[in-house]
């Protein structure tokens, strides 16, 4: 059998939950939204999409690459600007920006569960520390509705 075109873009619909624990307070947010999918030859994963109020981030763009199951990025550009670095195990320093200027927070990253062309899920799992002060632990569940590369050999 003839081995596919890794190579995909597509408008998806996802949703997006961000779940936010301090200490023993919880909040989420939910977001369905429109986004571009991108799987490029190396295989990675990029899913870009514009913030809204409900994210908190009105007036920005968040992209998530995905390389596999132990790294991935999170970057926001617009209004608020930041870089995560999650890579599963281990702790990234990264730049936050605010409303109130830049920090510099730790991120250690728990898990990556990238199940894109299996069922069009990313699950990312992760703790906030600033100046090693603990800020919050975070979950991601992203899912595509009707992933349209499931038939994409990884």
């Amino acid at each position: 059998m003839k081995e596919k075109d890794n190579n995909l873009n597509a408008k998806v619909t996802i949703s997006l939950t961000s779940i936010q624990w301090q200490e023993r307070e919880k909040s989420e947010t939910e977001l369905i939204t429109c986004a571009e999918l991108t799987r490029t030859g190396d295989g990675s994963f990029v899913i870009s999409y514009e913030d809204t109020e409900a994210t908190g981030f009105k007036g920005s763009v968040t992209t998530i690459k995905v390389d596999n199951e132990k790294s991935a990025s999170i970057i926001r550009k617009g209004t608020a600007n930041s870089l995560l670095s999650l890579e599963k195990g281990r702790k990234h320093f990264c730049q936050y920006g605010t409303p109130f200027g830049n920090m510099q927070i730790g991120v250690f990253t728990h898990d990556i569960c990238n199940k894109l062309c299996e069922d069009g899920s990313l699950y990312l799992k992760y703790t906030l520390d600033l100046n090693s002060s603990y800020l919050s632990d975070n979950e991601i569940i992203l899912k595509i509705q009707n992933p349209p590369c499931s038939d994409i050999h990884a």
